[in-house]
């Protein structure tokens, strides 16, 4: 048998991160003969290739990171680890016991023959890289290309044909396989070859070849205003740049612009260097490459010099063939098999390096391909309850009962002077509270009631189905996907590192049984960074499906959990024609709290959704909590709060909500709406079986009436008047509730699915007293309400002779109500737009009446040694000095610090969201026209960049979310605002504002002065927020007098915000500003405070060893502090009065407060 070797003079090794030289590349570069069939235009040549059986393959396209995906030695089954487990291990004995691996020859030979083809194809695939314009410019990805072509690299002479030839070459080989096209020249200025992206055709190609060859050199390579021009254009998702010399701006600034005009757009970046004299150039384009994510190609033949990635991942991976056939060679030729065991022992160390997520154990057949089911079309269980609920099957109590129902009716007798009401329900009817809560006197069928009963067990049994169904494959992960056009987000963040063989096999199930029956989908990753599948939705079918699955294999973990990021791309570029399209959804596959806070997330999903067939839907998985001490995720949260948090995400998109776990599903929207349904049909089978017994117990007391009628005293019986309207208190006891209870054999007469009964709602519940049976008296039986003040009571009593009836009218003082405990406050579940001041005086503890003060009474008057035995029965503490009497109980005192642990919580809760998102260094915006005042001076240089970044997300948390109108206005030699007028808070003026905001640059004096008088001329405005940090160019006084002038005719508030608190001249400035004008003053937290205190933050301040607040600068963080401290204070208080009652019980001498 031929065995093929590997020629060690062919490619020599070398250093993948190193240059390729152009002697390597001329000898992998060797072109064919010419066979008579190349002509010029590429496509005649595809044309006669095709004829010859020679057709270009798509695949041939893909760069190499997309080849090696599947031409790899590990998708190919040829590395070391396949080969061993190809051998078989046995046991040989020489003194000891020594494991040794046998192969046949078949399967030494099989392996070597199958490595040498795949070195071959290596080979043949680096040539084609090194051929033509890919040699030059490398291969381009992307079916709609922008392509800016730097002028500097167009010299005179005969370097000016060359680069010509070479740009026609990328031409006739690449572009014109490409279907759009954006041309650019750019030195000093951009100039276009087309406004807008043109078809790719023969004349469109034509054009573009004798555009370049009057391409001329110009000076200058302004790269920034090329990309200002071609981020302006629509629909490309590739951008190729090709530069002769290092860009006018530093990398840095352009890196910045780069990323922030791209986020959410998935384009991808070619940066090319040709012909570089220099390696500066190089240096400064690959980091810029890096830094961006992109591809960096250099192409310099007179320095022997060329960086191509797509060579140098293929040589990196021949030279892993060429190690692993020299392995085998040596195994070939070697009994005694040391090669193989320092092959193995070199695997041992590879393991060991790399991450733990490859021993994970997988399912059976995981790296299969897909099994695809054709599921039916599946619905939401409120969509399923719409014809199969009790009310769509006429199934309710209430209205099986309405022809059978009377309202009892009740007139006033002038004679009698009293309200009378018939007394013939007691006999042939049943009373019975309607869902009004009204009561009705109903006639009992009780056949027709079984049968009823009946239909009720069927219906339950049917939603048990349901609830079963929806806890199988892949429905007890995803829950139903029901939407046409779907987009599934994957949590791929280093916390779920050890469950990825988790979330791939979740995936498989969804992809096998639930998305083969939907139009479009698409897979997106998200960690720190966002990866998808496809670039855009993709029409479902068997191929593209597959094509997921093995791209989901591919998944690694790493990074935090950016939600937000993944959220913007799928409702950004995924579904940027929502408003288009019906039945489109959203899930989110997640395992941990998100980075961003949740009303950000909640607020962005609402904006997103609204007006459109949008749903977000959230598959929470529970593995257990976060293990902080390995690697601290970047947000922590338990799983109640993270559960919390994703499901007020998704109610704020309309969606629905799946939280799973090892165990089982813990909730589910899904399912919940099915057990309510279950709920709703037991309790209506329980009313009938009370109905039922209540008929029987009124006919067993008639029948024992009829025959005793001597035995029982005549009594007068007190009958309870219906009511025609709803009572505003519990309702009177009916027959239904309270004859049941006097047969003790009454609850075996009951049908088995009759469940306890719970009212619908609160104004059907029934209280403690009218539960107990009713007892015969020969007295009045209601007991009167309490009288209010000065009101008149009316006293009716029977008299001594007869029946008669005697009354008296009786006025009662107001007497003094009883003491009670507040057993709970009302706080806001959600942080409430305004003031710290406002928010204290609604919900502070003076507004809660939670003084520490209200458990103590008046200063005991007695002298403690003199103590009388009053004194000394009541619990008393000293205070300063004072002996104070204490008028709580210990479970009063326990109520209360329950109370103030749960308000201390919530203050914690509102002053991390004051610390959150753009509110940290702008503060709350209140106003619904506000201007926004930056002060752009010299000094601001530090702050800039960081300024920039947070007026990003000033512009889309505050300005688009809450305000109708605003406008930017920059200051510092002179003003720059943004628009001269208010602008309606709107998605285009957002991304306007963006752009203006990333073109501000520091330099000048701080003329405050002129921009406040610049703010107060936009009509309508009625906040600024004025930003520097420093005093202004002018007198302090002038401003100050010029405002409160200028405020004396319209209410403008003005809020001030410090960049530096050192500057006490500048901050006492900025604060008179804000108090003269009804404004805040307003001084973000630094990073070393907000550090310092972030773990006081999430766990609260309740322990009292916790240090206490900072002094925060800023208006509305003080007065929160305040409030926030004051608790503290109260709390400690209340616990050292809690011990000293607790040692009280226990007879222990008194403790001092202080």
């Amino acid at each position: 048998m031929k065995i093929w070797t590997w020629n060690m003079e062919r490619i020599p090794d070398r250093d993948p991160t190193q240059p390729l030289n152009q002697e390597a590349m001329n000898a992998l570069g060797q072109n064919p003969a010419d066979d008579g069939l190349m002509v010029t235009h590429v496509n005649q040549t595809q044309d006669l290739l095709r004829l010859q059986g020679r057709d270009i393959s798509a695949s041939a396209l893909e760069d190499s990171e997309d080849w090696l995906s599947t031409h790899s030695l590990k998708s190919e089954k040829l590395t070391l680890t396949d080969l061993i487990s190809q051998g078989t291990a046995v046991l040989e004995e020489h003194g000891n016991f020594t494991q040794k691996i046998h192969f046949s020859t078949q399967t030494i030979c099989h392996f070597e023959s199958k490595l040498a083809d795949t070195i071959e194809r290596y080979q043949q695939r680096m040539r084609w890289l090194t051929e033509d314009s890919k040699k030059v410019f490398g291969l381009i990805k992307g079916a709609r290309v922008g392509i800016l072509i730097d002028v500097s690299a167009v010299s005179s002479g005969p370097q000016t044909e060359e680069f010509q030839t070479d740009l026609t070459s990328l031409i006739d080989e690449q572009l014109s396989l490409k279907e759009k096209l954006y041309v650019l020249s750019f030195g000093i200025t951009a100039k276009p070859l087309w406004p807008d992206p043109v078809e790719v055709s023969t004349s469109t190609l034509q054009e573009l070849k004798l555009w370049v060859k009057k391409l001329q050199p110009e000076g200058g390579s302004n790269l920034l205003q090329a990309l200002k021009k071609v981020f302006t254009v629509e629909g490309l998702n590739s951008l190729v740049t090709i530069m002769g010399s290092c860009p006018d701006q530093p990398s840095e600034v352009l890196c910045d612009y780069i990323q922030q005009c791209t986020m959410g757009w998935d384009l991808f970046i070619h940066i090319i260097t040709y012909k570089c004299d220099n390696d500066v150039p190089s240096a400064v384009l690959k980091n810029l490459a890096d830094t961006l994510g992109g591809r960096y190609h250099c192409y310099s033949p007179e320095s022997k010099l060329c960086t191509n990635r797509d060579v140098d991942e293929l040589l990196a991976e021949i030279q892993k063939a060429h190690s692993l056939l020299h392995h085998v060679q040596a195994l070939r030729h070697n009994n005694s098999y040391e090669e193989l065991a320092g092959a193995m022992k070199e695997i041992s160390t590879e393991i060991a390096k790399g991450p733990s997520t490859s021993l994970l154990p997988k399912p059976p057949r995981h790296d299969a391909p897909l099994t695809i089911e054709f599921p039916n079309l599946d619905k939401t269980s409120a969509e399923w309850l719409k014809t199969n609920s009790l009310k769509a099957k006429k199934l309710n109590l209430y209205q099986v009962l309405a022809p059978n129902a009377f309202s009892p009716v009740e007139e006033f007798v002038p004679i009698l002077q009293k309200t009378v009401s018939s007394t013939v329900h007691e006999r042939a009817m049943v009373q019975f509270e309607w869902h009004d809560g009204t009561v009705k006197n109903i006639h009992v069928d009780p056949p027709f009631l079984y049968e009823y009963q009946k239909q009720l067990g069927r219906a339950v049994r049917t939603y048990e189905r349901r609830v079963e169904w929806l806890s199988l494959a892949s429905r007890r992960i995803w829950g139903t996907v029901c939407e046409k056009r779907v987009v599934i987000l994957l949590d791929v963040s280093e916390s779920n590192s050890m469950y990825i063989i988790h979330i791939q096999h979740a995936l498989r199930l969804l992809l096998e049984e639930q998305l083969s029956n939907k139009d479009y989908f698409n897979l997106i990753a998200f960690g720190s960074t966002t990866e998808s599948w496809r670039s855009e939705l993709v029409p479902v079918s068997h191929d593209h499906l597959q094509s997921a699955w093995r791209w989901a294999l591919g998944l690694r973990c790493q990074g935090s959990r950016n939600v937000l990021s993944a959220l913007r791309k799928a409702m950004e570029v995924d579904f940027k024609e929502k408003d288009q399209h019906q039945s489109q959804g959203i899930y989110l596959f997640t395992g941990g709290i998100p980075d961003q806070d949740v009303p950000t997330l909640s607020a962005y999903v609402a904006e997103a959704c609204a007006g459109c067939d949008l749903q977000l839907n959230v598959c929470l998985f529970y593995v257990g909590e976060p293990r902080v001490d390995t690697t601290p995720p970047a947000c922590y949260a338990s799983r109640t709060d993270t559960a919390t948090a994703y499901r007020e995400i998704a109610q704020a998109a309309g969606g629905r909500f799946h939280w799973f776990g090892d165990t089982g599903i813990y909730e589910s929207d899904d399912i919940k709406v099915i057990i309510s349904e279950i709920e709703k049909a037991l309790n209506y089978s329980q009313k009938c079986a009370l109905l039922v017994a209540s008929l029987k117990n009124n006919s067993r007391k008639a029948l024992s009436s009829m025959a005793f009628p001597k035995d029982k005293p005549k009594t007068f019986k007190h009958r309870e008047q219906p009511q025609r309207s709803c009572p505003s208190g519990p309702t009177a006891p009916s027959v239904t509730r309270t004859t049941t209870k006097d047969d003790p054999g009454s609850e075996k007469s009951l049908p088995q699915k009759a469940l306890k009964w719970h009212p619908l709602s609160g104004r059907a519940g029934l209280s403690q007293a009218a539960a107990q049976p009713r007892k015969e008296r020969t007295v009045v039986q209601r007991k009167p309400s309490k009288p209010r003040a000065g009101e008149a009571v009316l006293s009716l009593f029977y008299t001594d002779s007869g029946n008669n009836v005697g009354s008296v009218y009786k006025k009662y003082p107001q007497g003094r109500c009883a003491r009670r405990t507040r057993s709970s406050v009302e706080l806001p579940g959600k942080d409430m737009l305004c003031s710290s001041q406002e928010w204290v005086a609604n919900y502070g503890l003076k507004k809660l009446k939670m003084e520490i003060s209200r458990c103590l009474g008046p200063n005991c008057r007695h002298r403690k040694s003199a103590w009388p035995k009053s004194c000394s029965v009541v619990p008393s503490i000293e205070i300063n000095g004072v002996v104070r009497h204490i008028r709580w109980t210990l479970q009063e005192m326990e109520a209360y610090i329950t109370c103030m642990e749960k308000v201390m919580r919530r203050y914690v809760q509102r002053l991390q969201w004051l610390l959150s998102g753009s509110r940290r260094l702008f503060g709350s915006i209140l106003e619904s026209k506000v201007c926004i005042l930056l002060d752009t001076s010299g000094s601001i240089g530090p702050y800039l960049q960081q300024l920039k970044t947070d007026l990003v997300l000033l512009i889309w948390e505050q300005l688009r979310m809450h305000c109708d109108s605003f406008n930017l206005l920059s200051f510092a030699g002179g003003l720059q605002p943004w628009r001269d007028t208010l602008v309606d808070s709107t998605d285009a003026a957002c991304h306007e504002a963006l752009q203006w905001v990333t073109r501000l640059q520091a330099q000048g004096s701080t003329s405050v002065f002129s921009a406040l008088l610049k703010a107060f001329s936009f009509h309508d405005v009625q906040g600024l927020y004025l930003l520097t940090d420093g005093k202004p160019d002018t007198s302090c006084s002038l401003v100050l007098s010029a405002v409160q002038r200028l405020c004396k005719d319209r209410d403008v508030k003005v809020h001030t915000i410090s960049l530096n608190c050192t500057d006490r001249a500048a901050v006492e400035f900025l604060r008179k500003l804000a108090s003269l004008t009804g404004g805040r003053y307003h001084c973000p937290v630094d990073e070393d405070t907000l550090s310092g205190i972030c773990s006081l933050l999430t766990r609260g301040f309740i322990e009292e060893r916790d240090p206490t607040l900072p002094l925060f600068e800023g208006d509305d963080l003080r007065t929160l502090a305040q409030e926030i401290n004051k608790a503290r204070s109260f709390l400690e208080q209340a616990q050292a009065v809690r011990s000293h009652l607790q040692k009280k019980n226990n007879t222990e001498p008194n403790v001092t407060l202080c």
